[in-house]
């Protein structure tokens, strides 16, 4: 059965989204497992390049629950400068 995975960058691993510009920020993937979220997100990286998504040293990778709060999962802005 396919989950939901939320990745985000790990605080603290700014390198591979210092441009900020041209860079994913966060994804929601649809995927049976942890490492195939990774994967489908990877395919999808921006200038951060794929490894910030492959490596849990960079990006968290967790799955959504549908039981919690009523929340917003996922925003993701950037200001241009």
């Amino acid at each position: 059965m396919k989950k939901l995975w939320l990745l985000q960058p790990l605080e603290g691993s700014s390198a591979p989204w210092l441009s900020f510009h041209n860079c994913m920020f966060g994804f929601v993937v649809r995927a049976r497992h942890e490492d195939e979220a990774r994967t489908q997100a990877a395919k999808q990286a921006g200038d951060e390049g794929p490894d910030a998504w492959l490596s849990p040293r960079l990006s968290s990778c967790v799955e959504l629950k549908a039981d919690g709060p009523s929340e917003v999962i996922l925003a993701a802005y950037n200001r241009a400068s």
